[in-house]
């Protein structure tokens, strides 16, 4: 899975980020021509990324959520899954 910030046009990025769970190969040839920006990959845990809860797809409001935050959230949409931690590893230190 790549984790990648999402786009609001040409030469930008938001501070909304997914990961993109394709697994077809040059799954992100199609994110890379519409000009999102990768940044980390998962590693290890994609058991865990698969757990999150999908139901919603694309229906949150963009505008609602930067104007209103997770008070528009949890109220919209109470099965949304919510990352609390993530950590940045040392990609040398890993067995893979």
């Amino acid at each position: 899975g790549t984790v990648t910030f999402a786009t609001s046009g040409p030469n930008t990025r938001t501070t909304q980020i997914f990961i993109n769970t394709s697994d077809k190969p040059d799954g992100n040839k199609f994110l890379d021509s519409q000009g999102f920006s990768p940044f980390g990959e998962v590693v290890s845990g994609m058991d865990i990324v698969d757990e999150i809860y999908s139901g919603y797809g694309e229906s949150p409001k963009q505008g609602q959520i930067q104007m209103k935050g997770n008070v528009y959230l949890k109220k919209s949409f109470p099965e949304l899954s919510y990352i609390v931690k993530a950590e940045p590893v040392d990609f040398e230190s890993l067995k893979i």
